[in-house]
Parts: C-alpha cells; sequence; structure tokens
C-alpha cells in the first residue's frame, strides 16, 4: 500500500463492502460484497485508476481485506485524528500534493465548478469531512464532501499550484494559479486563511476569454446607456460605479475601457490585482508590501500624462483627494465604491473627509448596479404570482396575474436560472444635484432630487426586468432594496 494515497483508501474504506485486494495498486482491482453503484464507481476509477476492475466477493472475504487495510493504514490514520496536518513535514506535504490521485481529484473539482461556470470556489474543512462548494451566479452550491483525511492532500496540492508555502498553516498567504481547460486559459486568485478543522482556500476564478465584453451586451436600458455612453465621452470629471463586491463593477469598467480606447488617448489603470490585461493600456497592479498602494500609483501616473485614469477602488481620503485633483486637472478619472446605490457615493466621499464643493465640482456621474441571476430559457415556465411575491414587490396581483419562472432542468443544474443580468441606476450630477450637495444635503434629498429629474433606481429596473420575464420575485427581493 501506497502511504500517499492515505485520503483516497479512507475514503474508499469508509464505503460499506468494498477493499482493495491486498497486493494493491500492483492488481488493480476491487473486491466487493456489494457493487457500488455506477457513480461510486466512476468516482473510484477517476481518482485511482481509470483501468480498475471490480471483482465480486463474499463478505467475510471482503471484511477481512478491510480490516487488512485498517490495520495496515492505523499509524497514519491516528495520526489524521489527532490533530493532525500539523504533524505532517514539508517533504510528505509536498509528496501527497505530487501523487496522482490527488492531482486527478483536485482537477475534477475545478472542471466541475468550472462546466457550472462558477465565479468560485470554496474548500471548506469541517471536523468529519472537507465541503467543497463553489458560487454559480452569486450563490453558493455544494458540489463535493470529502473525508477529513483528504484536507491535507487537497489544501498542499492547491497550495503547490499557487506557488504558495505548503507548510505554512497559521497565516493567511494569497497567490495565483494559471490553469487550462481545453481553449480555456483561467487566471485563479488563491486565498488561504487558517481555521479549527484545516485552512479554508478560496479560488476566484477569472475567464481571460469573457474580458471582451460590450457595454451593449451588460444589459443596461436605453434610458441608462445612451446618457453613459455620453459621460463616458467627456473630457473630464470622476465616474463613480459603485455596488457590493461581486456586482459587477470591474467588468462595467473594462467595458467603458474597451468603449473609449481608441488609441488616440493614453490610458493607465491602478488596480488591486489587474484582473484581465486590456490591449493599448497600461495596467499597475497594486502592491502594498513594498509601499506602491492606490494612493502611490495615482501619484505616479499623474506624472505619466494620462488622458484617462482608472482606480480599482477609492479606499480612504487620500486616494480620493488625488481623485478629485486629477479630474480637476483636465483627466477623466473612473473608480468604484462600496455603497447601497448612487446618493450613498456621495456621503461615502463625505465620511471620508473630501469637501462637498470638490464633490460637487468634479464628480459628473455614479452608477450603481447589482447582478440578478436570469431564468434558464431551456426550462421557463409560465405560473401564477402568488399574493405574497405580489406584496414583497409592492405591485397589484391583478396587474400581473402570470410571471416566468424555471422549473429546473440539466442545463440550469435544477435551479431554474442560468446566467446573471445586471441591474443599473445612473445618477447624472446636475446644477440641481450639486446645489443639494453644497448645502450639505444627505442622501435622501440626494435621491429625492436625482428621482424627480428621472433617474430610475435599481428597484424599479429590477421590476423591469421581471415584467420583461427575464428574472423572479425572489432574486429582486434578494439583491435590492424598496426605497
Amino acid at each position: 500500500m501506497n502511504a500517499l494515497s492515505l485520503p483516497l483508501f479512507t475514503q474508499l474504506l469508509s464505503k460499506k463492502g468494498v477493499a482493495p485486494v491486498e497486493n494493491f495498486p500492483k492488481e488493480t482491482c476491487l473486491k466487493f460484497s456489494t457493487l457500488p453503484n455506477i457513480e461510486d464507481r466512476a468516482k473510484i476509477r477517476f481518482m485511482l485508476d481509470p483501468n480498475i476492475r471490480f471483482e465480486s466477493g463474499k463478505e467475510d472475504e471482503v471484511a477481512r481485506l478491510i480490516k487488512h487495510w485498517r490495520a495496515k493504514l492505523s499509524p497514519e490514520l491516528d495520526g489524521e485524528n489527532e490533530g493532525g496536518i500539523d504533524k505532517l513535514d514539508d517533504e510528505y506535504l509536498k509528496d501527497i500534493a505530487s501523487d496522482a490521485p490527488i492531482i486527478r481529484m483536485v482537477n475534477h473539482l475545478m472542471e466541475r465548478a468550472l462546466d457550472l461556470n462558477a465565479s468560485d470556489i470554496h474548500f471548506e474543512p469541517e471536523e468529519k469531512y472537507l465541503r467543497v462548494r463553489c458560487r454559480v451566479d452569486g450563490v453558493m452550491v455544494n458540489i463535493e464532501n470529502l473525508p477529513a483525511s483528504a484536507i491535507a492532500a487537497v489544501s498542499s496540492r492547491v497550495k503547490l499550484m499557487a506557488r504558495l508555502d505548503i507548510g505554512e498553516k497559521r497565516l493567511p498567504q494569497d497567490g495565483r494559479i494559471q490553469y487550462q481547460m481545453g481553449e480555456r486559459a483561467l487566471d485563479m486568485r488563491v486565498s488561504t486563511l487558517p481555521g479549527v478543522h484545516g485552512e479554508s482556500i478560496v479560488l476566484r476564478i477569472l475567464d481571460r476569454g469573457d474580458v471582451h465584453v460590450n457595454l451593449e451586451e451588460l444589459g443596461m436600458p436605453v434610458d441608462v446607456l445612451k446618457p453613459y455612453s455620453q459621460i463616458i465621452q467627456q473630457p473630464h470629471g470622476i465616474v463613480l460605479v459603485t455596488g457590493p463586491t461581486g456586482s459587477g463593477k470591474t467588468t462595467s469598467l473594462y467595458a467603458t475601457l474597451e468603449k473609449i480606447n481608441t488609441g488616440q488617448q493614453k490610458t493607465i489603470t491602478v488596480e488591486d490585482p489587474v484582473e484581465y490585461q486590456l490591449e493599448g493600456i497600461t495596467q499597475i497592479h497594486v502592491n502594498a508590501k513594498i509601499g506602491l498602494n492606490f494612493a502611490a500609483g495615482l501619484r505616479s501616473i499623474v506624472r505619466q500624462d494620462p488622458d484617462i485614469i482608472m482606480i480599482g477602488e477609492i479606499r480612504d481620503r487620500e486616494t480620493a483627494e488625488i481623485a478629485i485633483e486629477s479630474a480637476l486637472t483636465g483627466h477623466l478619472v473612473f473608480s468604484t465604491l462600496h455603497t447601497n446605490d448612487a446618493a450613498g457615493a456621495i456621503t461615502r466621499l463625505q465620511d471620508m473627509g473630501i469637501d462637498s464643493y470638490l464633490i460637487s465640482s468634479s464628480v459628473i456621474a455614479i452608477m450603481a448596479q447589482r447582478l440578478v441571476r436570469k431564468i434558464c430559457k431551456n426550462c421557463a415556465e409560465e405560473v401564477s404570482l402568488t399574493e405574497e411575491e405580489a406584496d414583497l414587490l409592492g405591485i397589484s396581483l391583478q396587474e400581473n396575474p402570470k410571471i416566468t419562472r424555471g422549473k429546473g432542468c440539466e442545463r440550469c443544474a435544477k435551479t431554474g436560472y442560468r446566467g446573471r443580468i445586471g441591474l443599473y441606476e445612473l445618477l447624472q450630477v446636475s446644477d440641481e444635484i450639486r446645489h443639494v450637495i453644497g448645502s450639505g444635503g444627505d442622501a435622501n434629498q440626494i435621491r429625492n432630487q436625482a428621482v424627480s429629474e428621472g433617474t430610475r433606481t435599481l428597484r424599479k429596473d429590477a421590476l423591469q426586468k421581471f415584467y420583461d420575464g427575464k428574472t423572479t420575485p425572489d432574486e429582486i427581493v434578494r439583491v435590492t432594496r424598496a426605497f
């Protein structure tokens, strides 16, 4: 028996009535008293050996083999149960991370997540198992539960791929994996975090093939797309995109830069990290360890004679001040903020200590956005709107008695949703809004003035997409709030 396959053998022995023959793996055969189902057989073949044979045996014969392997593996199993992965040395961790079955297992989990178009993969150690989940269209989906004995092997494999310190299990680490799946070139940002039962690892998937997105493809309504396309042609000023993490802000900014990147202007970005590489644009990767933060990067950028500047995020007063100064000296500046709606971006800048008159004179537009899941076209069906759903949306039940909903199919993994579409709220800073900002108005006053001038809120844009049969009441309530 090869101890490098310990996590997989532990999983195998836990299956009732299945055990390897005594000279395994030289003889690729498993004895069974109860034949595993076809899914388990496929999984065992994938992780251990594609040519493995399953051979029927008597119950007492299989029981003897299980007892034999448990006795042979007991020192290693006891080491795992006594906590641990902390006792394993670096060389052992590197060995198990390079073991072929572990490589196949991790690749299999990654490819399952990619087949679901997941944006993140989560490896979450629990006391009795390793839970593997992925985020699909913004919602967590469980894809596998592995035995706890696989925690050390799987985490070591991922850390080895990301060129992280395998032996360091006490401190968080960040890395990157370049992964090729067929013709798809993927970048994965890797983050590790020590936990009670092992290291939690999250992989953020960045598909370099998905970077070329047109503004017209993002789902902006005409009354947002048309004015926004005009705003981004302005010679100077600040355009802010707001929303929580994972709301598509970076995608919108990249689509914006693609739109205005004609080659006649110089565009420089400062990002943390650079998620996609854009042709014809100078991109700077923030590195706090060497003192290159957003503010330091911006100070260097303005000496490079740019026309357009994109800042990954305004996080502090210093960055905000340099961005405003750049806008006031003839640059077009794009950046993001984490706020609930467009009006909240103004008060967020004020909370950072930026004077109201500087905000009103530099910010020309703010776009808030969210992402909602789209109804799967393959299994969409017409159903009745319930009274509870009508109350949640604040609409009349008689007005919309029928709605579209996905009943769930293989293409959408039984969720009823496939893909996402954006919700948008565009606030153009008019003279009246500048007056409200300058006079110390709060977010509610700014929002009310914007709505009176025709701004459509995120909730109203969501309702329109609901009327168009693109999303559901559940999604609208999940990602927006009524104002």
